[in-house]
């Protein structure tokens, strides 16, 4: 991003990118309890964000780890023993919506593992040394969002096995696919971006401004 500050505290319309992330689950009722994961050294900034938010106890925060996965394995353990049904998503996705959220757990109460997707718009090829392979076909290639979902005790057993193994994977879905589970899809939003660079935030201002003109529900 090359900001002064991470990510996540960047203003996008007057209030922090986590900020508005962390809004959508609160106005889930679904959800129980919410755990931030994020660099220990900054935790106090996120603290901070979170108390001015809301005096909600079902907000903690946590030291994250040292690659995603750790993060989330982190996450995991700090979750209530009465955890059922748990929501991984990326801190910079402001734009993720209540009923999204809540399509995603009922999907996950009945599958056990979901993950939001879009189909892929673009032509992808398999390139080695600046020379085309192949050309995958378009039509099953998916790009992967999130929230992704799962029973709690089902992406924690996929997390044990992939620390026994010294296992990284790109995503958890793919820790639970490791496990020989079925993943299933609910269809994303172009709107549901995730925020990394300078051009993604100004991106993230024109779909903000959407949003608050009342033009689009995704």
């Amino acid at each position: 991003m090359g900001a002064d500050v991470p990510k996540q505290f960047l203003m996008l319309g007057g209030v922090s990118i986590l900020e508005r992330t962390i809004r959508p689950f609160l106005a889930c009722g679904e959800i129980g309890e919410i755990v931030i994961t994020i660099a220990e050294e900054i935790i106090g900034q996120a603290v901070d964000i979170t108390g001015r938010m809301t005096a909600d106890r079902r907000i903690r925060v946590v030291p994250g780890g040292k690659e995603r996965q750790d993060s989330v394995w982190n996450g995991l353990a700090a979750l209530s023993p009465k955890s059922v049904i748990v929501a991984v998503h990326d801190g910079v996705r402001p734009f993720i919506t209540p009923m999204l959220i809540r399509d995603c757990i009922k999907a996950a109460e009945r599958w056990g593992a979901v993950t939001v997707m879009r189909p892929l718009k673009e032509t992808v090829k398999t390139v080695e040394k600046d020379i085309v392979i192949e050309t995958p076909d378009r039509s099953k290639l998916w790009i992967t969002q999130t929230p992704q979902v799962f029973r709690t005790a089902l992406i924690r057993e996929a997390h044990e096995r992939a620390r026994k193994e010294g296992y990284y994977g790109t995503d958890d879905c793919i820790l639970v696919e490791r496990l020989g589970n079925t993943v299933h899809v609910i269809e994303g939003s172009d709107m549901n971006i995730k925020i990394t660079t300078q051009a993604d935030l100004k991106i993230a201002g024109a779909i903000l401004e959407l949003f608050e003109n009342g033009e689009t529900r995704c």
